[in-house]
């Protein structure tokens, strides 16, 4: 019997389709963490955070924030206020609830951990290759 690997008989584009669907999950997966660290420097605009996001490649879509941050706001872990401005309409300004600051406290603890076990790991010299 014959084995192969999944990628064997796939063509360089499906290669790397399969590459960058990877790594947007690996950003989807992070994604809150950092926009919940984002948050807890203080109010910011969404606006604000999306420039930061985009500047750090962590979102390539505008879309992708405005879900997270009203399911974040729904399940009480963030607010917001409403903030007049000079130039157009009020700007919705968010900051973390206590619930957030500890939710957020949590996932630094397994961000940690994380990047603990995934160093454990790829630190290891490759001896196969």
């Amino acid at each position: 019997m014959h084995s192969t690997s999944a990628l064997e008989g796939l063509t360089g584009k499906n290669r790397t389709m399969d590459l960058e669907n990877t790594q947007v999950q690996m950003r989807k997966g992070i994604l809150e963490y950092c926009v919940l660290h984002i948050i807890s420097r203080g109010e910011v605009y969404a606006s604000d955070m999306l420039d930061e996001l985009t500047a750090a490649k962590m979102i390539v879509v505008e879309g992708t924030l405005y879900p997270l941050l009203t399911r974040l706001k729904n399940s009480g872990l963030l607010e917001y206020k409403w903030v007049e401005s000079k130039s157009g309409p009020p700007r919705k300004y968010y900051k973390l609830t206590l619930e957030g600051k500890n939710f957020l406290e949590k996932l630094t603890e397994t961000w940690e951990g994380l990047i603990h076990s995934t160093e454990m790991i790829t630190s290891k010299a490759n001896t196969t290759l």
